[in-house]
């Protein structure tokens, strides 16, 4: 049976950091630009030329992957390059599923910043398509970023990258991340020297994504380098990922968060239905789909205890993106094998591997 909770609340505002508002499908409201769909060829289906800002200007734009193991601080990157939530961030690993991007202005230059996948040695058919996505950003790169994480240092899945990476044609960066956790300054040095040794980089960064140190550097120089060339995006967009995708993934980070030893990451959310009310706010349906009943009693909880909680923090922060009141409505059912379903990677933003 399925569980629902309404997650109505008092119309609380939030200060405005996303893109214009959008409507149920993702798309931005009547004159409030374009639509920027995830997996959009560059400048696809765009009828403004986005690269005239002030009267003379010459623009520059750069795609920037951003390529690492899992938890290696890929999305808390990209939500401090943007300077807001574009991807969720949890401790569980591969919670990034599909390409994601975040776009900033920087001066004359935008940067197309795309979060993608943790790569590791996949198992299953749909680690194979994370990790496929993966690649697939990093091919679309003008620059590819290498992002590792300082306290692990050079395991498995960093090797796997780094002999990829020896064939990568643009531009390459390493990013070692997490330095305010390593206190042998030493060390890092020493890292960068193996690391460097294994691929020539064209430069490198020590930072920390969940600090905000190097971050602004990085930027900087990425402004800096980008390539002459129009916009791809309004100046205002942050994102071009739809909102009801965007909320899916908000409700999936939440869960997460609050169940993240007790639950596989095999889970996905998808929102149903999205609907505008007369009173301004909105009306969200999502299914919250899991492979078995084990799984969909963990969700729950007891007496319907965790879903509540995980309607109510994501509500909260819908809330604040959307500026206006949000009832969240979630359904937890049992799909079998929904890793096998073509139509669920669809809905994810991936290919789905033949085998």
């Amino acid at each position: 049976m399925a569980d629902k909770e309404d997650g109505r609340s008092s119309q609380a505002k939030a200060t405005r950091v996303s893109a214009p508002s959008v409507a149920a499908d993702g798309n931005r409201e009547p004159g409030q630009g374009q639509d920027q769909s995830q997996g959009q060829e560059r400048g696809q289906g765009q009828d403004q030329d986005h690269s005239q800002g002030q009267a003379g200007d010459q623009k520059r734009c750069a795609f920037v992957a951003i390529i690492g193991a899992p938890n290696a601080g890929k999305s808390t990157l990209t939500n401090a390059l943007v300077g807001a939530k574009v991807t969720i961030v949890s401790h569980k690993v591969q919670t990034t599923r599909s390409a994601i991007r975040g776009i900033v202005t920087a001066g004359d230059a935008q940067l197309v910043f795309v979060d993608t996948p943790g790569i590791f040695a996949p198992r299953r058919r749909l680690d194979k398509a994370m990790v496929e996505a993966a690649w697939g950003g990093a091919g679309d790169g003008d620059v590819v970023a290498v992002i590792v994480d300082a306290l692990r240092g050079i395991d498995d899945n960093v090797k796997r990258i780094l002999s990829r990476m020896k064939d990568v044609s643009v531009p390459r960066v390493l990013l070692i991340n997490k330095v305010d956790r390593v206190s042998d300054k030493g060390a890092l040095l020493e890292l960068a020297a193996k690391l460097t040794d294994e691929v020539a980089f064209d430069q490198v960064f020590m930072i920390s994504a969940l600090n905000n140190s190097g971050v602004e550097d990085f930027k900087a120089y990425l402004a800096q380098t980008a390539p002459l060339g129009p916009w791809h995006y309004p100046e205002d967009d942050i994102s071009d990922v739809p909102m009801r995708q965007l909320a899916s993934e908000l409700t999936r980070e939440k869960i997460y968060r609050l169940l993240h030893e007790e639950l596989p990451y095999a889970i996905t959310v998808e929102t149903t239905d999205w609907k505008q009310l007369r009173n301004k706010s909105v009306r969200i349906e999502q299914t919250v789909f899991v492979e078995r009943d084990s799984q969909k009693k963990i969700v729950l909880g007891k007496g319907g205890r965790t879903i509540k909680q995980v309607s109510s923090e994501a509500r909260k922060e819908l809330e604040g993106i959307l500026e206006c009141g949000v009832h969240l409505f979630l359904f937890v059912k049992v799909r079998d094998g929904w890793g096998d379903d073509p139509e669920r990677y669809r809905e994810m933003g991936l290919n789905f591997p033949k085998d």
